[in-house]
């Protein structure tokens, strides 16, 4: 029998190298034999594919809000009232007893019971492109390795084969990590600044003319595919078909009637729009949407730019996590709020606050993620971890359990066993309902 047929055969990571890669390439061999769609999960090879169908089974999402350039812990979820650190805003009452945020953030404040904070973050990458990468794969970025994100994750596990929509969505994205060593299959779908679509995704061609291209496109490719064998060509075909099934699922990007009535809600302004359009592309069965802010990189005037930035996007936030619970989908939905990097404690001579990894801030909401619920805690002044402290590794591998997708699962890069969230990662089991 080939190995990994059998679900039940399990072997050891360093038997299955042994004896694969004493071969010169069998482990290579074996991944390109099957498209790549080999696992290493719960220490044995598995079907890729039947693993990702029990997974997609849950029918869970993620929405992923991005709060480019680093928002600022002290501004928002973790105030240091009194002490030199603290800034210039007051603490205002949540509908969680004893929990206070930054009184720019007045509608998340009365949706505190729904959410969990994490102010005991302490993470890797002090700058924004490693920043970015980190917060988006849970890996520092390598030279032999190129990660994949989140999202493309997701898709895999989540996704499903055929649909009219992709599986993975950005809405004014931040990273360019991409679906990394999964694939071109995995990259995302992105929109731009104003939601838009980009100028490829809709044909100008009418349908007869279009129905007679395809014909012709596929004749050709199957007498190409017939003679070569090149991977480029399945990854043409797959692309093409994936853009002619786009066409017949255009509508879930048209939000103008429904903004109209949900402008109260969500705030009016792009970001609020932004998260309308990931609460729609969900309902119509989007696994990942990440949605992106930016400008919070406050090395001058941090003050000034968080009372810009905060409210729009803290009342889009509370409107759709509104809108998710009254139409019955917060529970397969978890939405995860972060940036690249906290700020410092110290306030320049700019009135600024720079870059920060030692202690910071993120959230996590829905999807079985345990509401009202303040975890970790930083010392007086903000500048280290108190209580608690959770990495880069930790906060994925609890993203990914959240999910339903075990974080050890491991996939292959090349020869190389990679897991989803890096070695030695916790499940912050505090954070959910059904603790991993």
């Amino acid at each position: 029998m080939p190995l990994g047929c059998n679900p039940g055969q399990h072997l050891s990571r360093r038997a299955l190298m042994k004896g694969t890669l004493s071969t010169g390439a069998g482990l290579a061999a074996a991944a390109a034999g099957l498209g790549g769609d080999v696992v290493l999960n719960w220490g044995g090879l598995t079907s890729q594919s039947a693993f990702a169908e029990t997974v997609a089974r849950q029918g869970k999402h993620c929405i992923y809000l991005f709060m480019n350039g680093g928002a600022s812990q002290f501004e928002t979820f973790d105030m240091k009232v009194g002490r030199p650190t603290g800034g210039v805003f007051r603490p205002i009452n949540t509908n969680v007893p004893g929990s206070q945020v930054c009184e720019l953030m007045p509608q998340m404040a009365a949706q505190m019971d729904k959410i969990a904070v994490i102010r005991s973050m302490r993470t890797s990458e002090v700058d924004h492109p490693g920043g970015i990468y980190l917060m988006h794969t849970g890996y520092r970025p390598s030279a032999n390795v190129r990660f994949p994100e989140v999202g493309a994750i997701v898709a895999k596990y989540q996704g499903r084969e055929g649909t009219d929509l992709p599986n993975f969505i950005k809405i004014f994205g931040q990273s360019d990590a991409g679906a990394g060593f999964l694939g071109p299959k995995y990259m995302p779908f992105s929109l731009g600044a104003n939601s838009e679509l980009p100028t490829f995704s809709v044909s100008p061609l009418d349908k007869d003319r279009e129905a007679r291209r395809h014909e012709i496109r596929a004749f050709v490719e199957d007498r190409f595919a017939r003679d070569h064998k090149a991977e480029t060509a399945r990854m043409h075909r797959e692309a093409y078909e994936a853009s002619r099934r786009l066409q017949s699922g255009l509508a879930a990007f048209k939000i103008d009637e429904e903004w109209e009535k949900n402008r109260d809600l969500y705030g009016d302004s792009l970001f609020g729009k932004r998260c309308l359009m990931a609460r729609k592309l969900v309902e119509s069965g989007v696994p990942f949407v990440e949605v992106g802010q930016s400008s919070y990189d406050s090395h001058a005037d941090n003050f000034a730019w968080h009372k810009g930035l905060v409210p729009p996007m803290e009342h889009a936030w509370a409107g759709l996590l509104t809108d998710l619970s009254q139409r019955g989908l917060l529970d397969k939905t978890l939405i995860i709020w972060a940036g690249e990097i906290g700020r410092t404690p110290s306030i320049n001579n700019r009135a600024g606050r720079d870059h920060y990894v030692r202690s910071w801030t993120t959230a996590l909401a829905g999807c079985g993620v345990k509401g009202g619920l303040m975890y970790g805690e930083s010392d007086a002044d903000g500048v280290d971890v108190k209580t608690n402290p959770v990495t880069e590794g930790d906060f994925f591998a609890t993203i990914y359990a959240a999910l339903g997708i075990d974080p050890k699962t491991e996939n292959l890069a090349g020869v190389r066993p990679v897991p989803l969230a890096p070695f030695g990662s916790k499940v912050v089991s505090d954070l959910l309902d059904k603790p991993a």
